[in-house]
């Protein structure tokens, strides 16, 4: 499938990211939590990495499956944002995950990307990957364009 995002208007969620990526603005609290990071962003597409390690594990010693899904939700998160007008925000009303293999540590790579993105909902998808690139997990997601007092949350 051709991945195609929308380029916003006049881009002020891209450029905050932009911000974050550079270290100029401070990580969303979750992402301070979880230890992830934000370290590329484009239109339609975000790359996040975390350092998996024994806070991240489950009981059976491998990386709990919602700290999976917390990355790769955020780096979907983050593809959207870049992707929305100033006026407009968004809320996930769909997340699926599909775990291929166990992690216990090392680096794991999040490429969150718009597969497809109209005025009202966007199509995410995330790969993540350990380091020698094998996938561990593929997500998906599917958003909804919030504008007007929507998207200021009244």
């Amino acid at each position: 499938m051709k991945e195609t995002a929308r380029i916003p208007k006049t881009q002020g969620h891209l450029r905050w990211i932009e911000q974050l990526v550079r270290g100029e603005v401070p990580p969303p609290p979750s992402a301070q939590l979880v230890g992830f990071r934000i370290v590329q962003i484009e239109p339609g597409r975000a790359v996040f990495e975390l350092d998996a390690g024994p806070q991240h594990t489950n009981p059976m010693g491998t990386m709990h499956g919602g700290i999976l899904c917390d990355l790769g939700d955020a780096a979907m998160g983050m593809a959207m944002s870049s992707t929305l007008e100033d006026d407009e925000t968004f809320t996930t009303i769909e997340l699926s995950a599909k775990y291929f293999k166990p992690v216990r540590t090392g680096r794991l790579t999040a490429v969150g990307r718009a597969i497809k993105r109209t005025r009202s909902l966007g199509a995410l998808e995330t790969d993540i990957t350990d380091q020698a690139g094998s996938l561990v997990a593929r997500l998906s997601s599917t958003c909804m364009v919030l504008r007007g007092e929507e998207a200021k949350g009244r």
